[in-house]
């Protein structure tokens, strides 16, 4: 068993895959429209999904928002330098909701970035050994 994909719902498609492209460094593999249930997919990720977990955005037709819950976390993005990938990603338009430091009670190198919808994208300093990050 593996993990497939993260689904998100989003109010702007075309807002969403721009920031999760042009921001986040993620290529668009595939998108589908579903013109019967009015909905569409697109998923997007690092690499090709028969080698690693995606995320599918899925935009309802004439939905705008949605309320986020506080049930869900955030999705977890590894990166090899934190502070370099916040200032890219402030140089693309993105928005640093916590800037990178140690996470609290902690050493491991943490930053937090907001999406378009809010959703929460932490960035997690790639480290170096046997060791999981929090």
């Amino acid at each position: 068993m593996r993990i497939l994909h993260t689904m998100l719902r989003v109010g702007d498609l075309e807002q969403s895959i721009d920031f999760y492209t042009n921001v986040m460094g993620m290529k668009l593999l595939r998108t589908s429209d579903n013109k019967e249930y009015s909905y569409t997919l697109a998923f997007l990720g690092y690499d090709d999904e028969s080698n690693s977990a995606v995320l599918e955005l899925t935009y309802n037709w004439g939905v705008s928002e949605y309320e986020l819950g506080d049930a869900f976390g955030h999705i977890a993005i590894e990166v090899d330098d934190v502070y370099a990938a916040c200032d890219a990603i402030k140089a693309a338009g993105g928005k640093i909701s916590r800037e990178p430091g140690p996470v609290k009670g902690g050493k491991t190198e943490i930053a937090f970035v907001k999406d378009p919808d809010g959703y929460a994208l932490e960035l997690i300093q790639k480290k170096s050994g046997p060791e999981f990050a929090l």
